[in-house]
């Protein structure tokens, strides 16, 4: 069934200033029909404009894709006829995915009539859910940086003694009989192991600050890519699906190289750990205007995040009982998995004053962190 558009639809045609509201913003013909989309929109709904004008808002095509609850059709016919602007909190959009799954995101919807001949509507919205998410991230990035502080110290108290235990079964081993050797390799052997996972603890307690610099992320995302690619993620596929507009990061791009390297190592091991033959990793970027941090004292305006890397796996996705506390250390999903990996990427972005969430289902799992642009980019 072809969806064509109809000949009395004429779309909207607002100036600049509305284009770049850092807010998602639609506006609705006389008839309830898409006439325009800012580029905000976009992303929030996970559809183009170019696909969308002319749609109804809740009737397929985008119904397919976007389900709203509560139904917006009453709000908009109101202020369509005369009425006032008006406003609906906590409406729901169960957004859809490239999988045929959807995610949801709460927004405060405002509705107001647009100065047309014609006559029509202007929605504007007001993401709710990105805020709550924003600070309950914070909150454990914090707390994780106080559990890493007490388990490097630790971890250099205890290197000591250990050196001293396998150096010495060592020396047991050369005097014993070779039926009785395996023990002394053993302790030689787990030595080794809790010395590796020391090392890898102090390494996630480095408090050297990041190089900030301009970069450009694909030239990163490619870097961590190729590298994967002829290693641990050979027989995955690795698709990209890049904004070429995207201005440069304030990154260190040798940190995120890094960053990424441990996002597509969990998925690739995510997948083959399910027996995923054919899994498929996907690498996105975008820009979304929308996202900010709470203002604070330093920065009243709040710090903009708007640019957007997404690693996305079709694997078994995260195991609903440490979903929460993923990024948290010593939190793992994998047997003998030391549950740092995860707790230094998301110590590196903090480094970088950035944020990192997830969402996780079986068959989709996203990561997707978001950056600050370098000063002077557009």
């Amino acid at each position: 069934m072809s969806w064509a558009v109809a000949r009395d639809f004429r779309p909207a045609q607002p100036g600049p200033g509305w284009m770049a509201l850092p807010l998602a913003a639609i506006i609705l013909d006389a008839r309830g029909r898409i006439a325009a989309m800012n580029d905000a929109a976009e992303p929030f709904l996970n559809m183009s404009s170019r696909s969308s004008l002319g749609q109804f808002l809740e009737a397929e095509p985008i119904a397919a894709r976007v389900r709203i609850s509560p139904p917006l059709g009453p709000m908009i016919a109101k202020v369509a006829g005369g009425h006032d602007a008006l406003s609906q909190p906590a409406v729901r959009f169960d957004i859809g995915d490239r999988s045929g799954g959807h995610h949801t995101r709460l927004a405060t919807i405002y509705l107001g009539p647009v100065e047309d001949p014609a006559g029509g509507v202007m929605m504007i919205i007001s993401p709710t859910d990105t805020a709550d998410r924003l600070g309950r991230g914070l909150a454990a990035r914090t707390a994780a940086r106080s559990a890493i502080g007490m388990a490097e110290m630790l971890a250099h108290e205890i290197k000591n003694p250990l050196a001293g235990i396998r150096g010495a079964a060592q020396l047991l081993a050369m005097s014993l009989p070779p039926d009785e050797q395996d023990l002394a390799e053993l302790i030689v052997a787990e030595s080794r192991r809790i010395v590796a996972l020391l090392e890898e603890v102090e390494r996630f307690g480095d408090t050297s600050a990041p190089v900030l610099a301009p970069v450009n992320l694909h030239n990163v995302l490619d870097r961590a890519r190729r590298s994967a690619g002829v290693g641990f993620a050979r027989g995955v596929r690795l698709v990209t699906d890049y904004d070429p507009s995207l201005p440069a990061a304030m990154a260190d791009a040798d940190k995120l190289v890094q960053v990424f390297l441990n996002l597509l190592k969990n998925a690739a091991e995510a997948m083959e750990r399910a027996g995923h033959q054919d899994g498929t990793i996907r690498i996105r970027t975008f820009y979304d205007g929308t996202l900010r941090l709470a203002p604070t004292e330093a920065e009243p305006a709040g710090r903009a995040l708007p640019l957007q890397v997404e690693v996305e796996d079709d694997g078994p996705g995260i195991p609903e009982g440490i979903a929460e506390q993923i990024f948290d250390p010593f939190v793992s999903g994998r047997e003998n998995g030391t549950g740092l990996g995860l707790a230094l990427v998301s110590k590196i972005v903090t480094d970088h004053r950035g944020f990192i969430g997830v969402e996780s289902r079986p068959g989709r799992t996203v990561f997707r962190i978001s950056l600050p642009k370098a000063e002077g980019e557009t």
